[in-house]
This record gives C-alpha cells, structure tokens and sequence, in this order.
C-alpha cells in the first residue's frame, strides 16, 4: 500500500486538464441541506462506471464527497478479487463514499492521468485533487482502512457531504405496481372469489372495448383453461381419452390437462395432429383450441412458433 493520503496529495497528478477538455456547462449549484446530506449531481449513486468524457462531473462531485477511484479490465485476474469488495464496502458506507469504476482499455487519458502502470489501480479524488492508494488486490482488512483514511482526510479538507441513499443493507424500494385496469381488476377479483365465470365475463367485456388487448386474451384464456378442467381429474380425463380415440372433445382436453402441467409439446402435437385428422367444424374447434393454448404459453416461446408453422401447413 502507498503512503498515507496526506502524504501521497502532495505527490499527486493535476487532473485540472483531463476535467476542464470535457467540462460541460455548470448547473445551477443547490444549497447544500443542513444535514449535510449532497444533492446527487446528475443523479449520480454511489456506484458509477466513468471515462474519459464524463470525468468533469466526478472532479466536481469530490468536492462534496469523496471518490474512490477504481482502474479495472475485463482480462485481469486481481481485479475480479478486488472490485467486488470496493463495490460492497462503498455501499456500506451509505453515501459517505463514492466508488468510481473505470475501463482501462476504454479511457487512455485517465490511465495516463493516474500514472496507472499495473491493474488494478485504486485512487481517490478529494476536493478536485486526485491521491494515490494503492496497486494490485489487497486484503478487505487493508482496503477498510485505506477507506477510513479517505474519510479522515476529505474531513480535514471540509468534503463531508453525503449521497442520500438508503441506510446499509436496506433493500432499494421496489417501484410501485400500476393500478390495473377497471375489468382487469374485476376479472381478478372474481378470481380471487373462485368466480370463473365472472371473470371470463369481464376479460370479455375487456376485448371487446379493445381487440388489441393483448393481456385480457391471454387472461381470458387462462380462466377458460381453468373452467374446462374444473370438476375433473387428471386420471379421469386420461382414461376418457384413451377409451374414446376419436372423441375431440376428449382429446382436446388432455391437451388442456398437458399445458396445465407444462407439457407443451405434448399438448400441442396432440391437437396438431387432430387437425391433420379432421375436417369442418370440428378442425376449426380444434384450430381455435390452439389459439387459446398459444395464448397461454406466449408468443415469444419458440414451441409456439414452431406449432404455428405446423399449424399453417396443414391448414394452408
């Protein structure tokens, strides 16, 4: 490890160069609040990956809080060790602290800048001036400490301030769930009530208002799943099949008692090969069977796909 940080300031490079080639225009600064906690400057957390263009802003943040500095590559071994434990610890320290990643391969002129001979290179940047910490993979012991004395010497420097992050460990809020739709939430309900009916009833309503309603068909299809299977069992639903080859109906709903159970292809494989067996209406039952299957098991799953390319062929 370098010396300690007071010592390393007075050795350090002049980042005054690097920050003002990508100075952008100053926003308008905002009072700092009385309990010391810092506005995050263009919504800056206590993580961030930065480079060459955008280094302007970590300059001007150190001025209200520290940043660490951390020169890492995709290819190198130590900092796979390291990052990790700079990530954790940053975040621990609730806002006090700010980790800066940055790509070597991708940012020449910060690699130049922090006179970074080996990787990983950790660095700290404290009221615009940048200080040496250390090379290579360390202990976490050592790396606590070398963040202890960052703290100590940004309070000798007056840079105190402090993100406005969540206590440690407090998971981040999960954002709040959108309100549904009126007869989305009333074909809910009525599920919630075991009302199969009502809700079949209510996602109708619901396509009807709009046919492009792509959650209402698949919720409709669901609910009519569930009211062709109710009162059955699955043995029983077998047995008729088995017992009755020919019998559509029957086939078709051990197809239902397949995708119920997640077997998809074998769901579909049956009813495809209705469809090859059929005529009339009794294909379109069939076809439309399908169509509700697909719904359930959703477009973008590449068993769909391919049961729709087998479908157009028998049809078409």
């Amino acid at each position: 490890m370098t010396d300690r940080l007071p010592a390393s300031m007075a050795g350090a490079v002049d980042l005054s160069g690097l920050a003002a080639r990508h100075a952008r225009p100053a926003a308008p600064q905002q009072a700092a609040p009385a309990d010391g906690t810092a506005a995050p400057q263009g919504g800056v957390g206590v993580i961030v990956d930065v480079g060459d263009a955008d280094f302007a802003q970590i300059v001007e943040l150190s001025r209200t809080v520290p940043v660490v500095i951390d020169i890492w590559a995709e290819w190198c071994g130590p900092c796979k060790q390291l990052t990790p434990i700079l990530e954790r610890l940053v975040t621990e320290y609730a806002g006090r602290i700010v980790l800066a990643k940055v790509d070597a391969d991708q940012n020449p002129q910060l690699v130049q800048a922090f006179q970074a001979q080996s990787i990983p290179t950790v660095a700290a940047v404290i009221g615009g001036r940048p200080a040496a910490l250390f090379t290579g993979a360390i202990p976490e012991a050592q790396v606590v400490d070398v963040l202890e004395q960052v703290l100590a010497f940004a309070a000798q420097e007056g840079v105190t301030g402090r993100l406005p992050v969540g206590e440690p460990g407090e998971p981040p809020e999960e954002p709040a769930e959108p309100p549904l739709p009126p007869l989305h939430q009333e074909a809910h309900d009525a599920l919630d009530r075991g009302d199969l009916a009502a809700a079949i009833d209510a996602f109708e309503r619901a396509i009807v208002a709009n046919p492009r309603d792509g959650e209402a068909v698949a919720g409709l299809a669901n609910v009519r799943l569930l009211e062709r299977l109710q009162g059955t069992t699955a043995d029983g639903i077998r047995q008729a099949a088995a017992e009755a080859p020919d019998d559509v109906a029957a086939q078709m709903l051990v197809a239902d008692l397949d995708v119920s159970g997640g077997h998809v292809d074998d769901a579909f494989a049956r009813l495809l090969d209705l469809v090859a067996a059929t005529t009339g209406e009794q294909r379109q039952d069939v076809r439309l069977r399908l169509v509700d299957l697909f719904e359930i098991v959703g477009a973008d799953d590449p068993r769909v796909g391919a049961a729709r390319r087998r479908l157009t062929t028998l049809l078409y």
